[in-house]
């Protein structure tokens, strides 16, 4: 332990600026690298006069910004197939899109600076940006400045700190295997965490689910199930694919205590009849928490679509609704 932490610290200090801008780019990029660890580090190295400011500062700033830039393209490319493909990996894949979706639909391109300081919602901000068209001059201007004020806020403790740094650091070192003992303790007792908070989560929404097939074969009767669309303006302009019939009521409107029948555009809104939600976001969380909220205000019959959207896509049925929109945020 004590040469693997000599290692690190003579690496940082001989090649200080590429292991910035290396350690910045690959944490940009999705990957689990403590890089504002390795900015605290660099700030006492700094303060200690051991490593230059400026660069260090210029190629943590570009490494966000190449980090970035790759997913904002990758967004305007692929639009919500790369936010998908982010929450599967993620470790709250549940809420990080919908958290992202509405920091940028909200507050436009200044979500990109409170992005940074938000778990799983870091990575996916850039990529959604792009995906609602954010121009780029705009995702630039805002993306340097949310670097530049995100490499200050661990540089600046690291300088202040540097003296407290080195003495943390010879203690680890002094610790050997304990230190490695503890990091492992606190890294397996915080993934356990948010794994427990995850499953509690999908046991909460674990209601009964209705499949594609039954779907289709309901929508053939002569009560058919009242359909509805929870997903965000913001998707639905993204994407305008939608089930035959489908009504857009997103969630929060659910949530807000209106009366059914106007929410539900029915007059006569009948409590017994069968209500399908659907979504597009992983574990169909969003329908199943609407399901929740309808059965609470007297919904007798109602279940989220398994699979959603995509699998509704996936199975060959048809949709209506026109091509994806350019949308544009502020």
């Amino acid at each position: 332990m004590e040469q693997l932490i000599s290692a690190v610290m003579s690496q940082l200090m001989v090649h200080g600026v590429a292991v910035v801008f290396i350690a910045t780019l690959v944490a940009r990029l999705g990957a689990p690298v403590p890089a504002s660890a390795v900015l605290v580090v660099a700030g006492g190295l700094i303060a200690a006069g051991q490593l230059p400011l400026v660069p260090i500062v210029a190629v943590a700033i570009l490494a966000n910004l190449v980090g970035d830039a790759a997913w904002f393209y990758a967004g305007r490319l692929f639009g919500n197939r790369v936010m998908r493909l982010l929450c599967k990996i993620s470790l709250s894949p549940d809420t990080c899109v919908r958290q992202s979706e509405s920091l940028i639909t909200r507050w436009g391109g200044s979500a990109l600076i409170a992005a940074k300081f938000v778990p799983g919602v870091s990575v996916v901000a850039p990529p959604m940006a792009g995906a609602l068209h954010m121009t780029l001059r705009r995702f630039l201007a805002f993306d340097i400045l949310a670097a530049a004020i995100w490499v200050a806020a661990f540089l600046i403790p690291g300088w202040l700190f540097s003296a407290q740094i080195e003495v943390v650091l010879d203690a680890i070192a002094d610790a050997s295997a304990l230190a490695l003992v503890v990091l492992v303790i606190a890294v397996a007792a915080a993934l356990a965490l948010r794994y427990w908070r995850r499953r509690n989560t999908l046991m909460a929404i674990g209601m009964p689910r209705i499949g594609i097939d039954e779907l289709h074969a309901l929508m053939a009767t002569e009560k058919p199930p009242l359909l509805i669309d929870v997903r965000s303006q913001a998707t639905t302009h993204l994407d305008q694919r939608r089930i035959p019939g489908a009504i857009n009521v997103h969630l929060h409107k659910l949530k807000s205590g209106r009366p059914l029948a106007e929410l539900l555009q029915i007059a006569d809104w009948p409590i017994d009849r069968e209500i399908v939600l659907y979504c597009d976001c992983p574990n169909e969380v969003s329908a199943a928490m609407a399901a929740q909220v309808l059965a609470a205000r007297g919904a007798m019959r109602v279940r989220p679509l398994a699979g959603g959207l995509e699998a509704w896509v996936a199975s060959g049925r048809a949709t209506t609704g026109a091509p994806p929109l350019v949308v544009s945020v502020p």
